[in-house]
């Protein structure tokens, strides 16, 4: 009767234990789901953000990140057909003079620098010339011999009005003296070669003295570019290194070397835009002027030349230069800003499209040409079609994070 009794004291300790704990079992379960309910109240609206569960590639946003992006219509641009090469500046070898002096002599005096900008007919140096002392002797004798024959001219036809001398006498004189007005000019004009002027001529006869400095006048309007002259150096006609090289520096020249394989699209005449370090912000224009006869062996490039306006004096030579070249017409395609195109990891290129501006759907172009802010699409994109600019890159982001 005894265990009777324990047994039924212990079979209720144990049906109490089992009520307590399913009670605290239930009342567990009901705490774990409230803090479940509400972790989930506590995100944030902008995280709602993710793939839609009709097309893996389409992304929806709300109102707070549509603030933060900007979505306009894909245009149609012009894009010029254009190729682009690097260069450097030099002088227009075809208005570059190198200045010698026209006869030999030793230099006595300097009038300009390297640097320095000279006009038409300004001195640049003058040597002590003794060709231009022996041209100045003889004209001064040639005047003499002239003035001599003139006054015995006059004498014979005032004695032949008289018959005191005979005709032969008269016409032996006026001979005489066209022969020295003959004299006189050949005279002048070797005198002019060394660059007298007549007014010069003039004075050297009056003053029966010769002066041997024979002026170098600088035979372009120009810049200085090289000089090699120097007080006592003798120099002689075409002897270099010619005392002075002078460039008109209104046109310069690009040189050059582009790819073998581009050389067929460069032309004569085509328009040429130019940027230089030193001008960051400015364009240079010009055309081409040469494209090489020939590839050099050992690089594979070919010369393209082109001449450059410079009215300014702005460039350098030896300046370095990117330029781009107008090699075609240009063409019209659909057009999208640079922020609007996405490289994805696979190397392809994608747009985000919407219609409504809030779901947005990821397609797969192909870029073209770009140009004044704007990417060709040459295929996969119509224009007017609404595409994400600012932005399009946290929705490939967000695709990505949803994907995950």
């Amino acid at each position: 009767m005894a265990i009777d009794k324990r047994s039924i004291a212990v079979a209720a300790a144990i049906a109490v234990f089992s009520a307590t704990a399913g009670v605290y079992l239930i009342a567990d379960l009901a705490g774990s789901a409230k803090r479940t309910s509400d972790v989930a109240n506590a995100l944030p609206a902008d995280s709602t953000a993710g793939a839609d569960a009709g097309s893996p590639n389409s992304v929806m946003v709300s109102e707070t990140q549509l603030a933060s992006m900007q979505v306009e219509p894909a245009t149609e641009q012009a894009f010029p057909i254009e190729k682009s090469a690097v260069g450097s500046i030099e002088f227009n070898e075809d208005m570059t003079v190198q200045v010698f002096t026209p006869y030999q002599g030793r230099i006595v005096g300097l009038f300009a620098k390297v640097g320095d900008d000279v006009k038409k007919g300004q001195t640049l140096f003058t040597i002590d010339s003794p060709d231009l002392l022996q041209a100045e002797s003889t004209l001064i004798a040639a005047a003499g011999v002239l003035q001599l024959t003139t006054h015995n001219l006059e004498r014979l036809r005032d004695l032949y009005t008289t018959r005191a001398v005979s005709q032969r006498d008269l016409e032996q004189g006026v001979s005489e003296q066209q022969s020295a007005e003959g004299a006189l000019r050949a005279a002048r004009d070797s005198v002019r070669l060394f660059g007298k002027s007549d007014a010069d001529i003039d004075h050297i006869i009056a003053a029966r003295a010769a002066d041997p400095t024979l002026v170098v006048p600088s035979p372009i309007s120009g810049r200085i570019t090289a000089r090699n002259a120097a007080p006592g150096l003798y120099v002689q006609p075409g002897n270099p290194p010619a005392p002075y090289a002078v460039a008109d520096i209104s046109t310069m020249w690009m040189n050059a070397n582009v790819a073998e394989s581009d050389s067929p699209a460069f032309q004569v005449g085509q328009d040429v835009r130019v940027h230089v370090a030193a001008y960051p912000n400015r364009v240079f224009e010009g055309k081409v002027s040469t494209v090489g006869a020939a590839v050099d062996p050992a690089t594979r490039r070919v010369l393209i030349r082109s001449e450059i306006s410079d009215p300014q004096h702005a460039l350098r030579s030896g300046m370095f230069a990117n330029f781009v070249i107008r090699t075609g017409d240009p063409v019209r395609s659909p057009a999208v800003p640079y922020e609007s195109v996405v490289r994805e990891g696979d190397g392809t290129i994608t747009v985000w499209i919407t219609s409504d501006r809030r779901r947005f759907v990821k397609r797969t172009v192909t870029a073209g040409l770009r140009h004044d802010g704007y990417v060709q699409i040459v295929d996969g994109l119509r224009p007017g079609e609404l595409v994400a600019t600012h932005g399009a890159l946290f929705l490939s982001n967000a695709l990505a994070t949803a994907n995950r």
